[in-house]
């Protein structure tokens, strides 16, 4: 007579879903493609964007001042399938962010042992940008900008008189990024309306369950992934930091672990796109063109594959430092991978130790009427 055996405990039998679903999506996400969604019209609005005013800076032989540029045009990716009003708000609070970020990441920067510092204050902004970008429900979420434009910022040699040209580049650059985006209101000018800014909903952000966990998580995840890249000595330590902050943006468990796998082996891919382009040693204006092709390809791929995308954002990145401070091309494409492996690491780490709830359930919230 056959007995059938008892099932298995419940968290047991969560745990062994949880690890099929997770090994299913750690490979076909590989492989698959999401829906074109108007990426062109993205692609395009951030070419422009980051072509003009780094076109400027190279001609007129001001190389050291393309990180604030480049960083400021970022403000083209917010919004990217916003109506047009919609869009100009988030790129507004999006731009102030991310023009305050280049500031932070200068003034820390000329402060003594500016690498330690550059860990504990990206730390805590990755959390406080994390929670920012909930609120004002970014597209795409989460603090990586915020984080990659502070700690480039700050490993960059300045002086206290290139604080305010830092803010004044990036404001410009983001500036110029919410004009294109407005472009397409020329065709019918009937059709413009005034921005309409978001309205910050803070405590929303911090209602859902593991919510202050998660920002918790940034903290500890960055100073580990930071503290351990610049205690070895290496020389982009934020690297393993913004590795760390693109495995926490993710909405779930799995799709963060999921997007740890892609980060690490987009960026292997990556590298032998880059050794290519590198190999070539452009510079000037050619270096320019180049970057922008490469973002304009990233920006076609990455809402529908974010691991091809690394085959275009691995040189980008890499070919915007080339740009003001060349370097030996072997170390480079080194650190790159070792940085990226323990960011990811470090974080999916982080990920699977810290619970969503710290100190017991929390209480229920009150429903508050006339909000959605």
């Amino acid at each position: 007579m056959n007995v059938p055996e008892p099932p298995p405990p419940r968290g047991q039998e969560l745990g062994r879903g949880l690890g099929r679903g997770l090994g299913r999506s750690l490979g076909s996400g590989l492989l698959t493609w999401g829906p074109h969604g108007g990426a062109h019209r993205v692609a395009l609005r951030a070419g422009v964007s980051v072509l003009v005013p780094l076109l400027v800076l190279v001609l007129v032989g001001r190389l050291e001042w393309t990180a604030y540029a480049a960083f400021g045009a970022f403000t083209s990716l917010y919004g990217r399938n916003q109506p047009r009003a919609e869009r100009a708000g988030m790129q507004l609070v999006a731009a102030l962010f991310l023009v305050a970020s280049v500031t932070l990441g200068v003034l820390v920067g000329l402060t003594p042992e500016a690498r330690w510092l550059v860990v504990l204050v990206g730390a805590v902004l990755a959390a406080a940008g994390s929670l920012a970008s909930d609120a004002y429900r970014w597209h795409p979420p989460g603090p990586l900008f915020l984080v990659f434009g502070f700690a480039v910022c700050a490993a960059a040699p300045a002086t206290a008189a290139t604080v305010p040209v830092a803010a004044a580049i990036a404001a410009a650059s983001a500036g110029f990024s919410i004009l294109v985006a407005q472009l397409g209101a020329l065709r019918a000018p009937s059709s413009w309306d005034r921005p309409v800014l978001p309205a910050p909903r803070f405590r929303d952000a911090l209602a859902p369950a593991g919510a202050r966990t998660h920002l918790v998580r940034h903290v500890l995840a960055l100073v580990v992934s930071g503290g351990t890249a610049t205690a070895l000595g290496w020389a982009h330590p934020y690297w393993a930091m913004v590795a760390s902050v693109v495995v926490l943006s993710g909405p779930d468990l799995r799709s963060r672990v999921t997007r740890g796998f892609h980060r690490v082996v987009g960026t292997l891919l990556g590298l032998g796109v880059a050794a290519a382009v590198l190999a070539l040693h452009p510079s000037g204006v050619t270096a320019v063109l180049v970057i922008v092709l490469l973002q304009v390809l990233t920006e076609l791929v990455v809402g529908r594959n974010y691991a091809a995308a690394l085959l275009f954002i691995t040189p980008l990145a890499l070919l915007m430092g080339q740009l003001v401070h060349p370097t030996a091309v072997g170390p480079l494409l080194r650190d790159r991978l070792l940085e990226t492996v323990v960011g990811a690491v470090v974080a999916v780490g982080v990920l699977l130790v810290v619970p969503d709830r710290l100190g017991g359930p929390r209480r229920p919230r009150r429903p508050r009427h006339g909000r959605t």
